[in-house]
């Protein structure tokens, strides 16, 4: 295949002028230019022609304020990689991931850690991000957040200590503040171009959320993956709780094996102190930790490009952090993109590992170099509905969904149309486990309503809601609220989050002996399973007596094959969340003020009644419910 060597115009919007040289190549002009580096095109994208073994491999310690009140300024490790070749004769793009796991917990599937040589430099960056770009004339940065690894400060579960410290090296990167090398003296980024664009998964992914509704300038691009946009809906559901003091538990986690001794009592005993847990309620404590519409951060200052992946039966990081980010940029009129798997809480390098590394590798081309590869002309969605079938298309949800209502029935059923003028009761069992409340078998601790067999597939596109009047006796009450896809097929598994480690590897960038950029295969966990729980949400209910309620459920989008039939289930509280009332006190819903709301494609009007497909589902197959400890960390 024929290449071409470009030196990208600083304006980004023009490539130099190009003499072909011999062998049929297009060489750049001899004068290269300053601000970005020679390329090699090789079917539209970058092509290799760095050297990765003898690439300069660096760390500075960037300056901040005081971060953690302790009235000493914060340094923040920054272990840099970048082309020899191009130090001192064109600046670079930089390639970031910022994380709180380099020397905690580890990134990736097989747990890789940073490590170091006598001298102090970087001899191993985790995952392929670094042997995979830099050949490519990127620079690769990877920063350890505030309180982590070699970085000093505290933790802070997502607030300003965590987003300022990486912050600081985006602008230490686009030529303002201070770092400085392990002797202490000032070390300025000359060799990068200030254009940064940001990556990661989970925690990493979340912080590049964060930096960027700062509204920072150099940072030109997010791919966040299974990340948080809100901090508030990743530890609450409508005032529901995940977990007591889950924000100074994560902190101390990821505090682990630091280099740097400190005291951070007072952080974590101010995080117990704040986390409003007795209430569930969304406090100053959390709209600092909102970066899609908080008291610091928000979605009208994004001004990066957004690319964002996240599994649709992700139950560590539920989706609405996805969908609600998705919805708060779009009004915002950020350049948007977004993947969305059938997996739960994995990394796209772990579940379509070809696929994504060539989109994620032109949209980097696209962003932070400049280059016109039409990546930003395909549709902007793209959609794994069923296993292994993806679709496209260029909104989200599906501009053909609509919402419809189905109204719950005294007798158990559930339809369009009239609504009953009757109620329905359950007795609270604060101990009720998911598979008992999804099971067929009648339970008097639970609601169970079920439409008729479907005639033609459904896709569900968008964010169910559930209205609810309910009515209860306890001082505070909470429901929990599942729409459950009723009939037999091969789906992914929610075993390990759907994803099967292989004993193959493969290779995804240039090596060196202490870091050769091969990873194990993964592919898809697929099983028969009878039955699967498409979307799941709770709300607390302060006070005894009527409430009505609208519980938002996570969002989704799927296909519910012909010959299915939906359920939804209403008990009180199940996995996931801390059981408020531990009464057996009875619950009633006044079936005029409840009703399923549906956002679909497909003909509605098909379901009708029919025999339930569904067999022997009070012995569920594991997998076919999630694993309560896989969904404990935002790894």
């Amino acid at each position: 295949m024929k290449a071409r060597i470009l030196a990208i115009a600083s304006s980004l919007a023009v490539v130099a002028p190009l003499a072909i040289g011999t062998m049929g190549e297009a060489r750049a002009a001899s004068t290269s230019t300053v601000d970005n580096p020679p390329i090699t095109l090789v079917g539209g994208v970058t092509s290799p022609m760095y050297d990765y073994t003898n690439a300069i491999r660096e760390t500075v310690w960037v300056d901040t304020p005081d971060l953690d009140g302790d009235g000493t300024a914060e340094r923040i490790a920054t272990d840099i990689i970048r082309p020899r070749e191009l130090d001192g004769t064109s600046r670079v793009p930089v390639i970031m991931d910022a994380s709180p796991y380099y020397l905690s917990l580890g990134r990736g599937n097989e747990t890789e850690f940073k490590q170091y040589g006598a001298d102090g430099s970087p001899t191993k960056f985790p995952l392929y991000y670094d042997n995979y770009f830099v050949p490519r004339g990127y620079a690769f940065v990877a920063v350890d957040m505030a309180g982590t690894a070699r970085s000093t400060g505290c933790t802070d579960e997502g607030g300003r200590s965590d987003v300022e410290s990486v912050k600081a090296v985006v602008e230490w990167l686009d030529g303002k503040g201070t770092a400085r090398d392990a002797s202490g003296a000032v070390v300025e980024a000359t060799w990068s171009n200030g254009r940064t664009g940001m990556l990661g998964k989970s925690y990493d992914g979340t912080l590049a959320n964060g930096v960027a509704a700062t509204g920072v300038d150099g940072l030109k691009t997010i791919v966040p993956i299974s990340a948080i946009s809100s901090w508030y809906d990743y530890n609450r559901w409508q005032g529901a709780v995940k977990s007591r003091h889950y924000a100074s538990s994560l902190s101390r986690t990821i505090a682990q094996r630091r280099t740097i001794p400190t005291d951070c009592s007072a952080r974590l005993a101010y995080m117990d102190a704040n986390d409003a847990d007795a209430t569930g309620a969304y406090t100053d404590f959390w709209a600092e930790r909102d970066y899609r519409d908080g008291s610091l951060y928000d979605a009208s200052k994004v001004k990066a490009s957004v690319f964002i992946f996240h599994g649709l039966q992700d139950n560590n990081v539920k989706t609405m952090n996805a969908s609600k980010w998705w919805d708060d940029l779009g009004e915002q009129g950020v350049q948007r993109k977004m993947w969305l798997s059938r997996l739960g809480h994995v990394d796209p390098f772990d579940s379509d590992r070809q696929e994504w590394v060539t989109t994620l590798h032109r949209w980097f081309d696209h962003e932070l170099m400049g280059i016109d590869n039409g990546i930003d002309r395909e549709p902007a969605v793209r959609v794994e509905t069923a296993p292994n079938q993806w679709v496209t298309s260029k909104t989200w949800p599906i501009q053909s969904a609509r919402t419809v209502s189905l109204n719950p029935r005294a007798d158990g059923t559930m339809a369009l149309g009239t609504q009953d003028r009757g109620t329905a009761s359950y007795v609270n069992n604060s101990r009720l486990s998911e598979a008992n409340a999804v099971s067929l078998t009648a339970n008097p601790n639970r609601l169970q309503f079920l439409t008729g067999a479907t005639t033609q597939d459904v896709r569900i596109s968008g964010t169910p809601t559930v209205d609810l009047g309910v009515t209860h006796t306890a001082p505070v009450g909470q429901v929990s609220v599942m729409l459950v896809d009723y009939g037999a097929m091969e789906r992914v598994s929610a075993t390990g989050d759907g994803a099967l480690t292989l004993g193959t590897e493969t290779c995804w960038g240039a090596a060196i002996a202490s870091d050769d950029a091969c990873y194990k295969d993964v592919t898809r966990r697929l099983q028969s399973t009878q039955l699967q729980v498409l979307a799941r949400g709770w709300a607390r209910l302060d006070g005894s007596g009527q409430h009505n309620v609208t519980v938002e459920l996570a969002a989704n989008d799927v296909v519910v094959p012909a010959g299915h039939q939906l359920g939804l289930i209403v008990s009180g509280a199940s996995n996931g969340v801390i059981a408020v009332d531990a009464s057996s006190g009875t619950y009633t819903l006044d079936l005029r003020s409840t009703r399923l709301n549906l956002p679909v494609d497909g003909p509605m009007s098909g379901f009708a009644p029919g025999r339930l497909t569904a067999q022997d589902t009070d012995n569920l197959a594991r997998g076919t419910l999630p694993d309560l400890d896989e969904t404990l960390w935002p790894r």
